[in-house]
């Protein structure tokens, strides 16, 4: 092999060809660095003086599906500038790993069409090397996420494991991103996402999260000057978890068989929208029959589809009436579920409407949701935290689809 070769293959450059050593199926090229090619690694000075050598042997390449190495001595020097010893720096592989830039970089390139244990049974390497190489590639891209140029963002929690484990995400809404990645839930989750938001100085101008009054205090008390959105999705499930609590009180209620026969079921048909209902399966029969038998669960139903309504009006002026008018009719349902969630609409009133200020919503964090499923049923599970973090704030430029 010529030097030139190793330089054009392996992007090894500065190094002369030595010989070639082969064992058990491995090729093992051994090179060397001429005298005056010595520098020293922190001032890049050539006045220097040779104070010995550590042997390295570093992975390479593979050549046919056989694994390559490249053996070399890194020469000690001792800098006439600096006055102090240190090793020369070896161009092509960082400090302390067993393998070069180039198989780095082919690491990288098969993680995108595998797992990692699939990658590293390829390269003939254990799983913590190439988990490494990938940890380390995305931290360089997105271990620290740039925040000055935030404008619109969501935050959510996520629920991410057995035993009530969750991240809180935040989504900057224009580029799709993940910019930060919270351990828990709640306003501890994000005192760290608040610190470096002020250290940014960015100009937040909108927020949407749910109604809770954790997110409400946090966002005022950090960004005081944004609009801060109350997301029609989470209204709607709200709704639908009060819908589920009235039906199971009404069921409990009940004392003829028949009519709890009926009822029976019938949650899911219930947090169905209209359009939804399979006719196949019998599902608008089923229904309208349960909602025969109970004027109050009837009522309540209804009044899902108009809550509905009201993110779906062409202006502020117009979506202002329709909440107005549901509240108003909530109210005078005498049904304590209604007035109960028509104080709470009330109580958030400006926030539901500032979503015809600045359209956003915490959705796109739900295909977030989806992405974060799909990577951790390819990689099995996740048992280091901080590569997890960073697997997520990377999701944004990362594909997932079925091969087989």
């Amino acid at each position: 092999m010529s030097t030139t070769l190793l330089y054009q293959m392996f992007g090894i450059r500065g190094y002369e060809y030595r010989r070639t050593d082969y064992h058990q199926g491995t090729a093992c090229f051994v090179i060397e660095q001429p005298r005056q090619k010595y520098r020293c690694s922190a001032c890049g000075t050539a006045s220097v003086h040779a104070q010995g050598h550590k042997d390295r042997f570093l992975q390479s390449l593979p050549i046919g599906g056989k694994p390559t190495y490249v053996s070399l001595q890194v020469a000690r020097v001792l800098c006439l500038d600096c006055h102090l010893t240190r090793q020369v720096k070896v161009p092509f592989a960082d400090p302390w790993r067993t393998y070069t830039h180039a198989f780095e970089r082919y690491a990288l390139e098969l993680s995108r069409f595998g797992t990692i244990q699939d990658v590293a049974q390829h390269l003939n390497v254990g799983w913590d090397i190439i988990k490494d190489i990938q940890k380390r590639n995305l931290f360089r891209k997105f271990g620290k996420p740039k925040l000055k140029n935030l404008k619109e963002i969501a935050i959510d929690e996520l629920a991410i494991g057995k035993g009530h484990s969750y991240v809180t995400l935040v989504l900057d809404l224009r580029s799709g991103a993940v910019v930060f990645v919270g351990d828990g839930k709640g306003v501890e989750a994000l005192t760290l996402f608040w610190k470096r938001l002020r250290s940014s100085h960015a100009k937040v101008q909108a927020v949407a999260t749910d109604m809770s009054k954790a997110y409400i205090r946090a966002v005022r008390e950090n960004l005081p000057r944004a609009i801060h959105v109350f997301d029609h999705f989470h209204v709607i499930k709200l709704y639908n978890d009060k819908l589920s609590a009235f039906r199971r009180e009404l069921f409990r209620e009940l004392t003829d068989d028949h009519t709890r026969k009926l009822l029976k079921g019938t949650r899911w048909l219930l947090l169905k929208n209209p359009e939804n209902l399979d006719d196949d399966r019998n599902e608008t029969e089923r229904l309208a029959a349960a909602l025969e038998l109970n004027t109050p669960l009837t009522i309540v139903y209804y009044m899902k589809d108009d809550l509905r309504q009201i993110g779906e009006q062409q202006s502020k002026a117009q979506a202002r009436r329709v909440l107005d008018d549901w509240i108003r009719r909530a109210e005078a349902s005498k049904i304590d579920m209604l007035e109960r969630f028509a104080e709470t609409l009330r109580e958030h009133r400006e926030g539901i409407l500032n979503y015809y200020d600045h359209r956003i919503s915490t959705g796109p964090l739900e295909g977030v949701n989806t992405k974060i499923q799909a990577m951790k049923r390819q990689a099995f599970g996740f048992r280091d935290p901080e590569f997890f973090k960073l697997k997520i704030l990377g999701l944004h430029k990362t594909k997932y689809a079925l091969v087989g």
